[in-house]
């Protein structure tokens, strides 16, 4: 009873064919495509920025450390 069965998936699959139509719902799937499409491209991009560029160390950390050694002085 908790379970779905296929005829319960066809006729909510025929109900949403039916509201929108063939073209809006392949038009939502398209632009779905085309959203992960970015969004992989995106990750692509970020992880070749990272891994290109040179750690550097902070400025703040230094200027903490120089601090810590003119206390030990």
């Amino acid at each position: 009873m908790g379970s779905l069965s296929i005829w319960h998936w066809v006729l909510v699959i025929l109900v949403v064919v039916l509201l929108f139509g063939r073209g809006k719902v392949s038009d939502l799937m398209g632009d779905v495509a085309k959203g992960i499409k970015s969004f992989k491209k995106g990750l692509a991009e970020d992880e070749t920025t990272t891994t290109a560029a040179d750690p550097k160390p902070i400025e703040q950390q230094t200027a903490v450390k120089s601090e810590a050694e003119k206390a030990q002085s």
